[in-house]
């Protein structure tokens, strides 16, 4: 999960619901850059981080001061991967390949042991399921470009990273081999350039839970506190400048 704190709070946004907005975004890319799979290439970029469900079966929600823990203070859980990728190979070997993809992406310069293994198991299915489909390497690295673009994209807004006073700041390589970069021109009203999508107008949104409580007990109690937390539906306007 995402935790921001906020004046009243945490500010919390599910791996799902940022999932969400990086398939949200995804969905308008410009035409001429899609690859041929596309609405497979928009559900894995959907769902690249759909083994994370902290209403079902997460239970590292909390530090060790009980306050919730922010996704870039977890480490390498291989269940958690190979949960996301049975999710992916069960869908296509198309979305198992971008979702291989992801999870090398991640963790593929680490050191430790355990995971340069299943990094190497993972480069071992990749071949098999290359073979399999008859898809050029060169096609899912495409693909991913978009994906991690998008899912980078996601990741800045649920961040709050966006700087004010059209201050700019850089999103990511597009599968162009682009920089792009993101700035906003006025309260929840943002644009990217260059511009890479099809429309020159599009909104997105996602969905955020505040709660006041600021450390917890057990996993337990903060899951239910979070399953009855109000809801705040955050809402973007993406312009083309």
């Amino acid at each position: 999960m995402i935790v921001n704190y906020k004046d009243n709070g945490w500010q919390i946004i599910s791996q799902r619901a940022h999932g969400l907005l990086s398939g949200q975004v995804c969905f308008h890319w410009k035409q001429e850059l899609r690859p041929e799979r596309w609405l497979e290439t928009i559900i894995a970029t959907t769902e690249h981080d759909d083994a994370f469900n902290e209403f079902l079966n997460d239970d590292r929600l909390l530090n060790e001061n009980g306050g919730p823990v922010n996704f870039k203070m977890r480490q390498f859980d291989e269940d958690k991967c190979e949960v996301l990728l049975q999710f992916a190979l069960s869908k296509s070997r198309y979305i198992a390949l971008l979702t291989s993809r992801h999870i090398q992406f991640l963790f593929g310069k680490e050191t430790d042991k355990s995971i340069v293994r299943y990094c190497a198991k993972l480069q071992s299915y990749d071949k098999k399921w290359f073979k399999e489909t008859g898809i050029a390497p060169k096609q899912i690295e495409m693909a991913y470009a978009i994906l991690e673009w998008c899912d980078a994209f996601s990741l800045l807004i649920c961040q709050n990273l966006v700087p004010p006073e059209n201050r700019k700041i850089e999103i990511s390589k597009g599968p162009d081999d682009q920089n792009y970069e993101l700035m906003s021109t006025e309260e929840n009203r943002l644009t990217v350039t260059p511009w890479p999508f099809d429309v020159d107008t599009f909104t997105i949104s996602f969905e955020s839970k505040t709660l006041s409580q600021l450390t917890f007990g057990s996993v337990e109690e903060f899951r239910e506190k979070l399953k009855d937390a109000p809801v705040t539906l955050n809402e973007y306007t993406i312009a083309k400048a």
